[in-house]
């Protein structure tokens, strides 16, 4: 008598432990949403951080969230607090994972998740998979306890999943004995809601835009997000387009000392800090935008790991300039979608975004381009089927 196939024989349920997820505003979070909202809502439960918002966010889900308090104040172990915080969300999860009957835990990152994860395996044998974004490498080298912590996390973990070929490469040079169980699932973009939409003179002007030329920049206010040379670069790139307007989604910790380059150039006119804002507005600057600029570059080995805005934007028929830092170019086509650029220095910066404001024909093509190139990579369609054929193999071990 023939067997059952594997599937057929048995569903893995699996847990997803991150504290960054919706509505609490993170790329990565934002990531995990997307990816495990589209698989079977039977084998999945997503257990997150706790947010003030969350309760009428959970309302409108068809995926199960179970809400955990996973904020930590110390993510070591050298720490009472830290231990007791560990200690706490570890009795947390052996009671779902019992009362669930789990089979495997999905972790969004190595600290705090991961070592989570570590102890859950060390004491109840539940296998985990851990997902390294890239940037948070960088920060783990600076701790001599955040790097042993991480590389036993690395080391146990069923798989590794990375979101670009530069991050893999970063993990190999952070951890060699990682190579042979790393996967590539790149993030994804929901082509059915980013897509390019005709030039809105309304929309421009409830934007604050009018008929103004706009460089758009969606992201966390960090330094290596390149926003400061970024805003430099308009001292030049107004002398070539006079009717330049910077755009900036996003809110963080640099915020007051951007805000300060841009008084202190007199550049305030030619910037608009946008902050925080909901989907629409954001869907509404990617469609209405000239041009999308990542200035990003390397600070204090702080890198861009992928640069998902940069696939959202070109999903919307946008241009994109970016820095040559991280995972960049793996987002586009340079040179036919877009293009990559030393953002080291504001003058690079400027040369980029003022020939490509100037060329509206470029710009168009690119345009096109970008949607064809998007769609057909980085739909959520096939990185979910992609995502699926990965958890499997993953499962049969």
């Amino acid at each position: 008598m023939q067997q059952p196939h594997y599937e057929e024989k048995k569903k893995m349920k699996t847990l997803v432990l991150s504290e960054i997820f919706p509505p609490k505003i993170g790329g990565s979070g934002r990531w995990f949403y997307e990816l495990y909202s589209r698989l079977p809502i039977e084998e999945y439960i997503i257990v997150a951080g706790d947010d003030e918002n969350a309760v009428e966010f959970d309302a409108k889900q068809d995926i199960n969230i179970i809400r955990l308090n996973l904020t930590m104040s110390k993510w070591g172990i050298k720490s009472i607090q830290g231990l007791k915080d560990y200690i706490r969300l570890f009795f947390a999860l052996r009671k779902i994972i019992k009362k669930e009957k789990i089979d495997i835990i999905h972790c969004g990152r190595s600290l705090p998740e991961g070592l989570l994860c570590l102890m859950v395996w060390k004491i109840l044998k539940i296998p985990y998979l851990c997902y390294v974004h890239g940037e948070e490498l960088a920060t783990y080298l600076h701790s001599r306890e955040f790097t042993f912590l991480t590389k036993l996390v690395f080391k146990e973990a069923k798989q590794i999943i990375v979101n670009s070929k530069n991050t893999e490469k970063f993990l190999i040079n952070y951890q060699n004995t990682t190579m042979n169980k790393i996967s590539i699932i790149n993030p994804g973009v929901d082509t059915k809601y980013f897509y390019p939409a005709q030039y809105d003179i309304d929309i421009k002007q409830k934007l604050g835009w009018n008929k103004r030329s706009v460089i758009l920049t969606v992201g966390r206010l960090q330094k290596r997000k390149g926003h400061d040379f970024a805003i430099l670069a308009l001292k030049k790139i107004k002398e070539q387009v006079p009717d330049v307007l910077y755009a900036i989604v996003g809110n963080g910790m640099e915020m007051d000392y951007l805000q300060t380059i841009v008084s202190t150039n007199k550049l305030d006119k030619y910037v608009q800090f946008m902050k925080e804002v909901d989907d629409d507005v954001l869907l509404d600057c990617y469609q209405q935008c000239d041009l999308f600029l990542l200035a990003n570059r390397e600070c204090d080995d702080d890198i861009e790991g992928f640069g998902m805005v940069l696939v959202e934007a070109q999903a919307c028929g946008k241009a994109v300039i970016a820095g040559d830092s991280g995972g960049t170019y793996e987002t586009m086509i340079p040179g036919e979608t877009g293009i990559v650029v030393n953002c080291t220095q504001p003058d690079l910066i400027a040369d980029a975004v003022s020939k490509l404001l100037k060329n509206s024909q470029k710009r168009k093509k690119m345009g096109e381009k970008s949607v064809e190139f998007v769609r057909k990579n980085f739909d959520w369609e096939v990185h979910v089927k992609k995502a699926k054929q990965v958890f499997l193999e993953i499962n049969r071990k």
